[in-house]
């Protein structure tokens, strides 16, 4: 029989939020929860090239 400690999910030994591995503007755009379209992909690209990387930790939980 399995203990309690066995049954429950496996952390992954590193974390990460966003900022420390590249992403493009589309996933930007989809982590705020919108559908990718020129519009707000150019924003997204603005705001990368504006802010830095760490722009899409602001959308992550």
């Amino acid at each position: 029989m399995d203990s309690a400690a066995d049954q429950q999910p496996r952390r992954p030994d590193r974390l990460f939020s966003g900022g420390e591995r590249p992403y493009d503007p589309e996933d930007l755009v989809m982590v705020r929860g919108m559908e990718p379209t020129p519009e707000r992909l150019e924003k997204a690209r603005q705001m990368i090239e504006k802010e830095g990387p760490q722009v899409i930790e602001r959308y992550l939980p």
